[in-house]
């Protein structure tokens, strides 16, 4: 077994800060602003009350919680044991809530409100009033458990695009790695403030932004959720340096964006989850703002950024790969055979993007087959179809299972709803494959049209057939008023699959 590492356990990281810069500010949360002598105080408390309740290296704390320091504090306090901080969705029902605890058997629940009815379990449970009178009364503690790079450090549960969360155990190396590669791409330092809106029970916000923030040194500022002016606000009076979100927020911090702001110290915008629409990078541009993006996943963290210098010229690319990983784009047709007889896609080809190294999940929890379905030896198969262009630079295509075969044709609805969302009369399209009896399968388009607007599938039609090949046009179009979204704003085409009553 791999030696512990002294930097591999992210609690070392504020002890470390602490020790070097303890009256900096490291957490803004509402009125609550912590330096990092305070943070590592309350870290060490947060420790004692864990232990206080039977939980042990390796056992698993659940956490129920919207953006707030108790949130950070509890990652950061796990890890301090050894134990597995297991972020959960604070939206989510009873019943799937139910389900997801059932799964990770936590030895500790920490909640924001009291559970809903149909919650139960052999777990213990605090509120965050318990929690706080818990922490007051703990007896620090001051040990850092020294951990190994694959042992487990969180456990978060997918998405749920497809339907199915799964939970992706991530160990303390991925979290290590992953801030290094982000303090490249970021260029974070001791001297970044930035602001978190996404929420930290998804990867983006905790592992993206909050987490790698805290390994520079810098300082986080936390809002309870994402409200397009009051982010603005946060902005201009923190200081922000940066701050992210999903391509889904960025048409409301558009217009939310007054001439007024000052914004002399925002270094750049961030993106992920999903490919920025390129009027909208121009529109940023427009105003001054970089918008820079990235690519990855709950089970990868980034994968490719796209840097501020190529932002508009390689508008609608995520980037190149990130350092700390091997990232490949590969032939469809090779990916059956094992990784040794895996050939690159050529530059404007469709392939799949594989990945190996440091920033790697170990595996779904208990779920065995879902890991071997994903793992190839070293490498994991991301399911995420992508381009390359002569310079390096990855375009998305679409997921592997959104493709569909039309009369033999291979489909992506990536690039049919890039080409759909320059059309004035739409705000957002959705493409996905449904059964015909002639093609095999044929295009479902769902639309949010634009205010004062009716759908007219001939024309809509007809101003396809412009841009794209006929094998690709939708064969029916439908109005919805809004298309259904994960927390960190992905499409959930799943619950698209059946025709909406009253809208063709």
């Amino acid at each position: 077994m791999p030696a512990p590492e002294s930097d591999a356990n992210v609690a070392s990281w504020i002890l470390r800060h602490a020790n070097a810069r303890g009256s900096q500010l490291a957490l803004v949360d509402g009125e609550r602003r912590l330096d990092y002598a305070g943070l590592e105080a309350r870290v060490r408390r947060c420790a004692g009350a864990l232990a206080a309740r039977g939980v042990e290296r390796g056992d698993r704390v659940a956490l129920v919680l919207r953006n707030g320091l108790p949130s950070l504090e509890l990652v950061l306090g796990a890890a301090r044991l050894g134990a597995i901080a297991v972020p959960l969705n604070a939206r989510l029902t009873a019943r799937e809530l139910g389900g997801l605890l059932a799964d990770c058997e936590p030895r500790l629940l920490v909640h924001d409100e009291a559970p809903a009815t149909g919650i139960r379990g052999e777990w213990g449970a605090l509120d965050l009033r318990a929690y706080e009178a818990a922490l007051d009364a703990a007896r620090p503690i001051d040990a850092i458990a020294a951990v190994c790079p694959e042992d487990p450090m969180l456990l978060m549960y997918t998405s749920g695009t497809t339907g199915s969360p799964k939970g992706a155990l991530l160990p303390h190396r991925k979290t290590l790695y992953n801030a290094r590669n982000a303090e490249i791409f970021f260029g974070l330092t001791e001297r970044d403030r930035v602001l978190v809106v996404l929420p930290l029970f998804h990867s983006f916000g905790l592992m993206i932004l909050a987490l790698p923030t805290l390994y520079a040194g810098g300082r986080v500022v936390l809002e309870p959720r994402f409200d397009a002016p009051r982010s603005w606000e946060t902005v201009e009076r923190e200081g922000i340096s940066f701050f992210g979100g999903v391509p889904s927020m960025f048409r409301e911090l558009l217009a939310a964006l007054g001439p007024e702001r000052d914004l002399s110290n925002l270094r750049f915008l961030f993106t992920a989850g999903a490919a920025m629409p390129v009027e909208l990078i121009r529109s940023f541009e427009a105003r001054g703002l970089v918008v820079k993006q990235g690519f990855g996943q709950t089970e990868t963290s980034i994968l490719y950024c796209l840097d501020a210098k190529d932002a508009v010229r390689k508008a609608g690319s995520v980037g190149r790969p990130v350092r700390y990983a091997e990232v490949r784009v590969v032939q469809l047709e090779n990916l059956a055979g094992p990784p040794e007889a895996w050939r690159d896609a050529a530059p404007g080809e469709t392939g799949e993007i594989v990945v190996r190294g440091p920033i790697l999940m170990t595996g779904y929890w208990r779920r065995p087959e879902a890991t071997d379905d994903v793992m190839r030896g070293e490498w994991l198969r991301t399911g995420d179809l992508a381009t390359l262009d002569e310079e390096g630079f990855a375009t998305l295509v679409g997921r592997a299972r959104d493709m569909y075969i039309s009369g033999g044709e291979n489909v992506y609805p990536a690039e049919i709803e890039a080409v759909y969302e320059e059309h004035p009369n739409l705000r957002e399209l959705a493409v996905v494959g449904v059964p015909d009896v002639r093609w095999g399968e044929v295009g479902h388009a769902y639309c949010v049209l634009e205010a004062g607007t009716v759908l007219d599938e001939d024309a809509l039609r007809r101003w396809g057939a412009e841009r794209l090949a006929d094998f690709k046009l939708p064969k029916r179009f439908f109005t919805v008023s809004e298309l259904p979204r994960t927390e960190t704003g992905k499409v959930m085409k799943h619950a698209l699959h059946r025709e909406p009553e009253g809208t063709r």
